[in-house]
């Protein structure tokens, strides 16, 4: 599973690197202790409209609740639980086949911390990162839920939350924990986001089975135990621990 990780890059460096066409309010600030329920990142392609319909998708950048609501829930609480979404059900699933359709995304972070259980059966926090400070793309799934208690004219009646895709455990990370994010990479992110893409099972399956290689260059270090702490945060959460 994926259940806090880091983003430190800042928002015009996401910008830059992806891209992006269009950029929204408040986009998150860097992060070293990002939880569900928090604001992440989240790149989505989104079908052009108005004088530029039939052209090619506009890339955004968005601010996202971690933490996937449906449109049909009466109530956010409802995706504080679904910070993750399982790659072999999520097809058929309520909460998440409308999006596996035409609303997938993109979660960019540093890394993601696991807790590793060891001989002495203490648990220890370790950073999964890969090389040369290299941005993983995490697989994810996005909705937009309109709150009904709010007025028409509030501007925060529409909440943009998403869940990150996650598939059985391969290479160094079987040993981490059992399950790991859907990795994606640079030569296949455009068809993932794509809104034309059909989506289905099949895709997410396809997706999930590249994931094997940029796990197999993943790197594992252990950290301290202030990771625990949703309320601490900076980058000397990633030093090693002695």
């Amino acid at each position: 599973m994926c259940g806090r990780f880091v983003m430190s890059r800042a928002s015009s460096d996401l910008v830059a690197l992806f891209d992006v066409d269009v950029t929204g309010d408040s986009l998150p600030s860097p992060s070293w202790n990002i939880a569900p329920t928090q604001p992440v990142s989240l790149l989505v392609d989104a079908a052009p409209r108005g004088d530029d319909a039939g052209g090619p998708p506009v890339r955004r950048l968005a601010s996202a609740r971690w933490g996937l609501i449906p449109s049909w829930s009466d109530d956010p609480k409802a995706g504080a639980q679904a910070f993750n979404a399982r790659v072999e059900t999520a097809a058929e699933k309520p909460s998440f086949r409308d999006a596996v359709v035409s609303r997938r995304a993109i979660v960019p972070a540093n890394g993601y911390y696991e807790w590793v259980t060891g001989a002495d059966g203490v648990k220890a926090p370790v950073f999964v990162h890969l090389p040369d400070d290299e941005l993983f793309l995490f697989a994810a799934l996005y909705e937009w839920w309109r709150n009904p208690a709010s007025a028409p004219d509030d501007p925060t009646r529409w909440v943009l939350s998403t869940s990150i895709l996650t598939r059985p455990s391969s290479g160094p990370l079987g040993a981490v924990h059992e399950r790991m994010p859907v990795f994606v990479g640079a030569d296949i992110m455009d068809d993932w986001l794509d809104p034309e893409t059909e989506g289905d099972d099949d895709l997410l399956q396809g997706v999930a089975g590249e994931a094997d290689s940029h796990a197999a260059r993943a790197l594992v270090r252990r950290v301290g135990a202030a990771v625990g702490s949703v309320s601490l945060n900076g980058p000397e959460l990633l030093a090693e621990a002695r």
